[in-house]
């Protein structure tokens, strides 16, 4: 019996998860199969259960479902605590579910090692407090950045963020105008705003001339947020196509004990989205 995998979300057409475990399969010589699961919004957990008990040993997941994925696993990460979300299962004996969210480690390692950019005592605004900004928290933290400031559209679930991670000193919460006048050496987009073209409210003059934008949204363009980051002065501007393939690599970590090479594969993706758009 080959080891099956899948992702499951809703909608899931669009997904990249196969190409990149397939291709981490392939380049490490790994056995197995992988494939994309479409849930109705209403049976994921019994989607999840059909899965299990077919034989599977691992899944992501994505949009809508990191929360309901939070709520089913028996057991939780550190980081998927700290996330209340989780985006990768590890199936083990007698129903037992592992649940990781590998989201926020996929983010630190593109910028640090991929963009070559160091987090330590560095300033940091990230933009949003949904599903996104909840996995990076922990992670962005672990790398003892100057300053973490969380902005979002209603501040007080930035607040509840903050108190949530209260026990690191480096952490401040707010509207976007509350952050007017300070500057960033690294913004980070975790709205869904570049999903309908659109820029999350920023203020003039956050960016240092060397600062990095990034959007969690992988795309073959240049999102708004890129494009005001740009207009503003940022040095450097970075999608969410090496995060997904960082994230990716993280679960295949955790389910074969194998950490593949990601900068073929983040080269490849480009070229794929390069050529659909």
């Amino acid at each position: 019996m080959t080891d099956t995998y899948a992702v499951i979300g809703n909608p899931i057409k669009h997904s990249q998860s196969p190409f990149i475990q397939h291709e981490f399969a392939r380049q490490t010589g790994q056995i197995m199969r992988y494939e994309a699961i479409l849930a109705a919004l209403d049976s994921f957990a019994q989607t999840v259960k059909t899965f299990q008990q077919r034989g599977g040993k691992g899944m992501n997941i994505t949009v809508p479902f990191k929360l309901e994925a939070y709520a089913l696993a028996t057991q939780l990460t550190d980081r998927a605590q700290a996330a209340q979300a989780v985006n990768t299962f590890k199936f083990g004996a007698n129903g037992t579910i592992l649940g990781d969210n590998t989201d926020g480690a996929g983010l630190v390692h593109d910028i640090e090692f991929n963009l070559g950019i160091p987090i330590a005592d560095k300033r940091i605004l990230l933009m949003g407090a949904g599903g996104a900004a909840h996995g990076a928290i922990l992670p962005l933290l672990q790398q003892h950045p100057a300053l973490l400031a969380i902005a979002n559209r209603t501040p007080a679930k930035a607040l509840a963020l903050q108190q949530q991670f209260a026990g690191h000193s480096s952490i401040a919460a707010g509207h976007y105008q509350d952050f007017a006048g300070t500057d960033f050496d690294i913004l980070i987009n975790a709205t869904s705003a570049s999903l309908q073209d659109k820029l999350p409210p920023l203020p003039a003059g956050l960016f240092k001339t060397t600062a990095l934008a990034y959007d969690m949204l992988y795309s073959s363009k240049l999102t708004p947020f890129l494009i005001f980051a740009q207009a503003q002065g940022a040095q450097h501007l970075a999608d969410g196509t090496g995060m997904l393939v960082e994230q990716a690599a993280e679960s295949f970590f955790l389910w074969r004990g194998i950490r593949p090479k990601t900068q073929t594969v983040i080269k490849q993706l480009r070229d794929k989205l390069h050529h659909a758009s």
